[in-house]
């Protein structure tokens, strides 16, 4: 394990830099349109063009990398990122904001695709499974951390920007400096929807869903809170409530998955989320609903994080192992098209029934699924739990980080050289 993190600690370093300086963007954005008055409608637009950047990022960062090299599109990539966080607060205009987003989400997923990369390049076929688990970690305490720094600054100021764009800088120093090879991405190629609808329609069906909630969640949770009365602080401690809650919970949840038909799970996971979106409706009702929403939104994050992974999951149950990483780009696409829309269709729930729409449309994305996995239970038999594969939680930034999977067959070279 030491020798591992000894490998791989520059490049988780800079890893976390990055989340932290991109969460902290990502909550002060909607605070700010908040506090500034813009329509619940326009915030979920400018939230969704972060989304729209990841996605067609995730399409053509891989050509960049390839035409530029890995170094070049990094640096090149996070300068773009930091001039954009410090451009917010000078040109605060509803359009504008959106393309800036665009931007932010193109960038982060060139960033992700270069350092999940190179992790992947630091790592074998006996440390891939260490390697990700630490990832992930740092990914989550970064984002938590990130949500808790806006209430270090006032919200009308221009300092939130500044330390944003100031770690991104950052975030290059200690990954420029570390002795990494440029890996070869001309092999990544994602199966098509159409081929992971064949081999397992609930898996795409599921990861776009899944994108449409969790970017629901993240794009206008800032908003849902401060309008039902929340101080910053308090809306810092509701966000990270869904992060902590996707941390505890989806272990458990994946281990039961593992050992029973996957659907049943996910029924049960999807009818636990519509119980929790109705609790959460139901805190209108109460004059100090903080500690309840904040019960709310672990029980959520519990649920709502353990939906793609579980589909992942699926489609592996029913596919090669050379196809697992191919499967799982293919399935962060459908993903990055739901959280496209998420933030939209949420704002327009919100505009149509008041804050508490947000759980309303959470709930009505749980419900379209678990009828469609009602659906697939009646029409495919069960695989028998020895034959299906592990759930594992996998970064959802780049098409990149599916290659740090442990469940997928090793590379190439590595099987050449009896790794």
């Amino acid at each position: 394990m030491l020798r591992t993190l000894k490998a791989v600690a520059a490049l988780l370093l800079g890893i976390g830099v990055m989340n932290l300086g991109n969460s902290l963007l990502g909550i002060t954005l909607p605070l700010r349109m908040d506090a500034a008055h813009f329509t619940t409608f326009v915030t979920g637009l400018v939230m969704a063009a972060y989304f729209g950047g990841l996605l067609v990022g995730s399409i053509y960062v891989k050509m960049l990398i390839g035409k530029v090299g890995h170094i070049r599109a990094f640096a090149g990539l996070a300068a773009v990122m930091a001039a954009v966080a410090l451009i917010h607060p000078l040109l605060f205009d509803g359009v504008t904001w959106a393309i800036l987003r665009f931007i932010s989400g193109f960038c982060i997923a060139g960033l992700f695709a270069a350092l999940e990369s190179w992790l992947n390049e630091r790592s074998d076929n006996t440390t891939r499974g260490q390697v990700l688990g630490i990832y992930m970690i740092v990914n989550y305490v970064a984002i938590v951390l990130g949500q808790l720094m806006v209430n270090l600054w006032d919200l009308n100021g221009m300092e939130a920007f500044m330390v944003a764009s100031l770690l991104v800088s950052l975030s290059l120093v200690p990954v420029v400096l570390a002795r990494v090879e440029a890996p070869d991405l001309s092999n990544l190629k994602p199966l098509s929807l159409r081929q992971l609808y064949a081999a397992s329609p609930l898996a795409p069906v599921g990861s776009c869903v899944a994108g449409a909630a969790m970017s629901a969640y993240f794009g206008l949770g800032p908003v849902f809170a401060r309008q039902v009365g929340f101080d910053v602080f308090h809306v810092s401690l509701f966000m990270g409530s869904v992060i902590l809650g996707g941390l505890l919970l989806q272990w458990p949840i994946g281990r039961v998955s593992d050992r029973f038909d996957r659907r049943t799970v996910l029924l049960v996971v999807l009818g636990l989320g519509l119980l929790v979106c109705g609790a959460g409706i139901a805190m209108q009702t109460i004059a100090d609903p903080f500690w309840p929403l904040i019960a709310v939104g672990l029980l959520l994050g519990g649920t709502m994080t353990t939906i793609y992974p579980i589909c992942v999951a699926q489609a592996f149950d029913y596919l090669s192992r050379d196809q697992y990483v191919a499967a799982s780009a293919g399935l962060l696409m459908s993903y990055a098209i739901g959280s496209t829309v998420g933030p939209i269709l949420s704002a327009l729930m919100i505009g149509e029934m008041g804050p508490y729409g947000f759980f309303a449309y959470i709930a009505a994305c749980m419900a379209i699924f678990a009828a469609f996995v009602l659906y697939r239970v009646f029409v495919r038999a069960p695989l028998p739990a020895a034959r299906q594969e592990h759930v594992v939680s996998l970064p959802r930034m780049s098409p990149v980080g599916a290659a740090l999977d442990p469940r997928a067959a090793p590379p190439a070279s590595e099987r050449t050289a009896g790794l």
